[in-house]
């Protein structure tokens, strides 16, 4: 005896101590995790363009010449020396990123080039193509005057000897070299004032002539391509040469420029934003849970780690978006801690010990858990799969969340739990460990279903009156639907967005919106569709007038299409896979139930945007998306409990209506706190990126605030009331016989558990 009690405070001192170290090296990692980070685009400052690939030949582009398009531009791209660029096929577009650059020009001219280097005679008649030569092997060489030329190893010598023979021949016995030559364009005789002059070959800035050689016999050596080269241009065009060929032609749909400084302002904000996200969700978890807030916000440290960890060796590159993913997911991931605790204090409250309380709880609440981050992970997966770069990188944070959540949050915040259960030490301070009283009134059963009708009704005038509003006045469309460009200019002084729609008046261009983001920064919308020149001029313009770092990014009204239809097929997809998981896992009125809840988010969602008449852009599908995930976890974890009770309280026998509304209202008033603290822990940090973060997600997170409290209205008094709506005209039916239930009716019951209070809680 006297053993067991020399061994009890050993015991609790070496649970303290495992959660202290877990505690302290998930702190210690945390800070070489984020110093190790890759940041995107809008983080670190850096260019970005998407272009379309089009056919030279005016046929339809196929998949091989999409991929050949990419592995040129890779190449032409590791000449440029950028560390390690981002290149991403996106259907028939391909997307740069290329973090660190700040010439934009240099690189639209090295990518966008066709490259196509021919042999042509003075007729312009096409001899021979790059084909004739060896692939990668043209060189930078100097002549004995110290002149750069371009070296050209020959791979078919017997084409290259015939072409020049017969060439030699001729009167005039010239072969001139061409880079990206131009139909109808480009010419070596020319007519200038009705002279004819010969094209000026050797001067890239004035000509695609690079060279026209005299051949006075057949020869089959190497070529040397002789102009007036510097140095930096001869090695940027045996650059492109070597790159190779482009088989297609591209057209330049949208870029953006992102200066560095304006990157870490976004990014410290966003930081703030984050941190005090966390921290308030630590402060509530303590605050309701007490010692098992503690141990899983211990979790929620770990799980931030773990994140960024796997983040960080899959090659992730962390944008504004990625950050709200992961604050997010945070309040996501606690949600499976939430889950468990209700559930143990349900077990307290029928009046089981702390022991059997805490085996029962997990045990039953895994099940909900496992449901409800599975349609999660479905619509993170539909989101990756056809999200754009960035929406890309806010899906990829979701996904390692949601595995993670699994790892730390069900399995170790558990386990750190259970130790402290088994001690003992918490079985008389109940209230301390999980914030239980012994003397909580009994469970009131509130009536959800009872107003159902009255919310039908006013959820159906929303939508029409949204509807008439939409249809007549229309959605707040951002650049990315109907084309132009954005102007942000961050000062080092005070400016205002007056000041600035005058300057925007007089660049010439069209005004669509101008916001003022705070004292030294305006943010403006035009619809005009800026090129390189343009957005140049308008950099340096607002530069130098403000001392300013300017943000330009330009979408051509081409992306318009691609972006609906993705948005409509990931919708289509993320429904039908939600309905075939939920038909599986419970029944086919339980999957309709859920999306009519999940239709019913996304149109109210809308629909407030229409009405507050704020900006819809290509990350608003990702909230939309986000929001779809969000709100299935709610939903399943509600109908998991109401299976759960069907069960248990009419052993699946539905007799009568007033059944079914006893089995909506005991589960809905089981689920209702936590449905609330949820969603208030996944706000805290919404709420915080709102008032603290970067304007370039506020509308994202605008979405998501707005998503999150629809999700919970819809998951409280819609999808369940539905459910039973739906499950009422199957009573008095005779119930069909399922393809697996045996036809033996004198097969014997199996007895059932008989429950007894105090000894099977």
């Amino acid at each position: 005896m006297s053993d067991k009690k020399m061994n009890k405070p050993t015991r609790i001192i070496n649970i303290i101590l495992i959660t202290l170290i877990i505690l302290i090296v998930s702190i210690m990692s945390l800070f070489p995790l984020i110093k190790n980070i890759k940041f995107g685009l809008d983080l670190a400052g850096g260019f970005e363009v998407l272009y379309k690939v089009n056919s030279l030949d005016k046929k339809d582009v196929t998949k091989d010449m999409v991929n050949s398009t990419y592995k040129i531009i890779e190449k032409r791209i590791n000449t440029l020396g950028v560390s390690e660029p981002v290149i991403s096929v996106e259907g028939n577009n391909i997307r740069v990123q290329l973090a660190g650059v700040t010439n934009a020009d240099e690189v639209r001219d090295k990518i966008s080039k066709v490259g196509s280097l021919t042999f042509r005679d003075t007729s312009d008649k096409l001899l021979m193509t790059s084909d004739v030569l060896e692939s990668g092997k043209a060189s930078v060489t100097t002549n004995e005057k110290g002149q750069y030329e371009i070296s050209l190893k020959i791979k078919d010598k017997d084409t290259f000897y015939k072409v020049t023979k017969e060439i030699s021949k001729r009167s005039d016995n010239y072969i001139t070299i061409w880079l990206d030559y131009e139909e109808g364009v480009d010419s070596y005789y020319h007519n200038v004032d009705g002279k004819q002059t010969v094209e000026s070959c050797g001067n890239l800035k004035s000509s695609h002539c690079l060279s026209a050689a005299t051949v006075s016999q057949g020869f089959a050596s190497d070529v040397v391509i002789q102009g007036n080269f510097e140095k930096e241009e001869a090695q940027n065009l045996v650059d492109l040469i070597n790159s190779g060929s482009m088989p297609t032609k591209l057209s330049e749909i949208s870029s953006r420029s992102v200066t560095a400084s304006f990157g870490e302002d976004s990014l410290d904000k966003t930081f703030i934003a984050s941190v005090v996200g966390i921290l308030a969700i630590i402060a509530l978890m303590i605050v309701i849970y007490k010692f098992s807030g503690l141990i899983s916000s211990v979790g929620i440290l770990v799980y931030i780690a773990l994140t960024l960890l796997i983040f960080n060796l899959v090659g992730g590159r962390l944008t504004l978006q990625g950050i709200a993913a992961l604050v997010i997911g945070i309040g996501m991931a606690v949600d499976s801690s939430v889950i468990s605790f209700s559930r143990i204090k349900e077990e307290l409250r029928k009046g089981c010990g702390l022991k059997t309380a805490f085996k029962l709880g997990t045990k039953e609440s895994i099940i909900s858990i496992i449901d409800a981050n599975t349609t999660t992970l479905l619509a993170a997966i539909i989101l990756f799969i056809f999200g754009e770069s960035s929406v890309k990188g806010f899906a990829t944070m979701l996904i390692i969340s949601i595995i993670v959540t699994f790892i730390v949050m069900v399995y170790m915040v558990r386990f750190l739990a259970s130790l402290f259960v088994r001690s003992g030490k918490f079985d008389k301070h109940k209230y301390l460990f999980i914030g239980y009283k012994d003397k909580e009134r009994k469970e009131r059963i509130l009536d959800f279903a009872k107003y159902r009708k009255i919310i039908y009704i006013l959820v159906s005038l929303i939508f029409i009156v949204g509807g008439l509003l939409i249809y007549n006045k229309g959605l707040n469309l951002g650049i990315d639907f109907k084309g132009g460009s954005t102007i942000t200019v961050t000062s080092s002084k005070n400016i205002n967005s007056k000041d600035v729609n005058k300057d925007i008046k007089n660049l010439h261009y069209d005004l669509e919106s101008i916001e003022q983001i705070n004292n030294k920064t305006v943010y403006v919308t035009i619809s005009n569709v800026l090129n390189n020149k343009q957005t140049e001029k308008t950099e340096t313009y607002f530069n130098d007038k403000y001392e300013a770092t300017t943000s330009v990014g330009a979408v051509s009204n081409i992306v318009k299409k691609d972006l609906t239809k993705n948005a409509i097929k990931a919708l289509i997809i993320a429904i039908i896979g939600i309905i075939i998981y939920i038909s599986i896992r419970f029944k086919f009125n339980y999957a309709i139930s859920s999306i009519m809840a999940l239709l019913h988010d996304s149109i109210m969602v809308v629909i407030i945007f229409a009405i507050l008449f704020l900006e819809v852009n290509s990350i608003f599908i990702a909230a939309i998306l986000a929001i779809i995930g969000y709100s299935i976890n709610n939903t399943i974890v509600v109908f998991d409990r109401i299976r759960e009770n069907k069960k248990k309280l009419f052993n699946d026998n539905i007799k009568k209506t007033e059944d079914l509304e006893l089995i909506v209202n005991k589960s809905l008033t089981q689920t209702v706190v936590r449905c609330l603290i949820t969603t208030i822990t996944t706000l805290i940090p919404v709420v915080s990126l709102i008032l603290l973060g970067s304007y370039e997600i506020l509308n994202f997170n605008l979405a998501l605030l707005f998503g999150l409290i629809v999700g919970t209205f819809s998951s409280l008094f819609i999808a369940g009331e539905i459910w039973m709506d739906l499950e009422k005209r199957k009573i008095g039916k005779p119930k069909r016989k399922k393809w697996y239930e045996d036809d033996n009716k004198n097969k014997k019951k199996e007895p059932e558990e008989l429950n007894v209070k105090g000894i099977n809680c």
